[in-house]
């Protein structure tokens, strides 16, 4: 992804987030940072069977695998960290700062995530902020038979990278 690419999508994406900016739950809202890119992802949520504090077996999050979409392009990938890394060779790793509940009892939450590292330049260099909005699918709770078995559940989600000012 050029910076020449990335400016028009930019341009275009911008007037639908500003419209979800406006009604995005308070724990996770950013009013004081600007949009610097908002993607599609597509993909899963892994995770493993594992003994909880009370012994028994369950589903624990392990890590996100997604494809990063943008006007139905590949432009990144997201994987375990969190990490967020596009093909102009730019990339964060965040850590959960708040949350939200997603729309459903069978979405993950929405989340705001700060930005803890930046590798490569390109267009996520400025990013401090990440927001997860706009969640379907990706939850897996319950119990399981075998310790150390994996499972997958499908997400979408919307990923904005913000910046201060």
């Amino acid at each position: 992804m050029s910076i020449k690419f990335a400016v028009p999508c930019l341009l275009l994406l911008s007037t639908g987030v500003a419209g979800a900016a406006e009604s995005l739950p308070d724990a996770i809202a950013a009013p004081s940072e600007s949009l610097v890119l908002s993607v599609h992802a597509e993909g899963a949520q892994v995770y493993e069977c594992r003994a909880g504090g009370d012994g028994k077996l369950a589903w624990a999050f392990r890590e996100p695998i997604a494809t990063l979409l943008s006007e139905r392009k590949t432009v990144g990938r997201h994987y375990a960290g969190p990490s967020w890394e596009l093909t102009d060779g730019s990339a964060v790793t965040a850590k959960a700062a708040s949350n939200a509940p997603g729309a459903t009892a069978a979405d993950i939450p929405w989340l705001k995530l700060e930005v803890t590292a930046h590798r490569g330049s390109g267009v996520l260099t400025p990013v401090t902020t990440v927001q997860r909005i706009n969640t379907h699918g990706g939850k897996l709770d319950g119990v399981c038979d075998k310790a150390g078995e994996f499972k997958s559940a499908p997400y979408s989600a919307e990923y904005v990278f913000l910046k201060k000012g």
